[in-house]
């Protein structure tokens, strides 16, 4: 979101904002702040608690101690700006990991913190399959990974380490003519949703550009 108060009026930062009242929630405060200034459902989505940070000097305003939560949910809508947010957006994690996008206060450790958590969440659950269609092909599982990964995975790998995990995606009894080659078989997602073995992933950057 855009600020459009003080401080870093105008500058990109996380949604968030104070609690109401002593009464209120953490996790409320987070469904809250969501629907207030980005117009997002939180009801709609994966929360989860991803830490508390609380070093001094990181507000400006005094001593502020913020917990911060990690949404996660395919096919998201457009975010609308609301009460102190002069504008909200999307943006590629790319721009703010890079350092091309600076954003408020310490919310690039923040976005880092959690694109480390989601994409460790890939290696033990089978939350990617939630991104693809009711039914898919491994090589579009392996999109989801390299996107979320931000790694090129060798597609004959890949395809051993997920057939290697039971349950994770089972046969859809289909297959998708995808290119002149043999049709690729369709799968859906398992009854598994941790997985075991993991799927680790490697450590070999991207060489082009991903979707995230």
């Amino acid at each position: 979101m855009e600020r459009g108060v003080e401080p870093y009026e105008g500058d990109p930062a996380l949604p968030g904002g104070f609690l109401n009242n002593v009464e209120e929630g953490i996790l409320a405060a987070a469904h809250r702040e969501l629907r207030e200034e980005a117009d997002l459902d939180a009801s709609r989505l994966h929360l989860e608690q991803l830490g508390a940070y609380g070093e001094p000097g990181r507000d400006p305003r005094g001593r502020v101690v913020s917990v911060a939560y990690l949404a996660i949910a395919p096919g998201l809508p457009e975010p609308v700006a609301g009460t102190d947010a002069a504008g909200a957006f999307w943006t590629p994690v790319e721009e703010v990991l890079s350092g091309r996008l600076k954003l408020a206060f310490d919310h690039q450790q923040i976005v880092a913190d959690g694109v480390e958590r989601a994409r460790a969440k890939l290696e033990h659950s089978a939350l990617a399959a939630a991104f693809c269609a009711e039914t898919f092909t491994i090589a579009e599982l392996q999109k989801v990974y390299e996107a979320v990964w931000g790694v090129q995975l060798d597609p004959r790998n890949f395809y051993r380490k997920v057939q290697g995990v039971p349950g994770f995606i089972v046969p859809a009894g289909a297959e998708r003519r995808t290119t002149k080659g043999r049709p690729a078989r369709l799968f859906r997602a398992g009854p598994r949703t941790v997985l075991h073995p993991p799927l680790v992933r490697p450590d070999t950057p991207m060489t082009n550009e991903v979707d995230q």
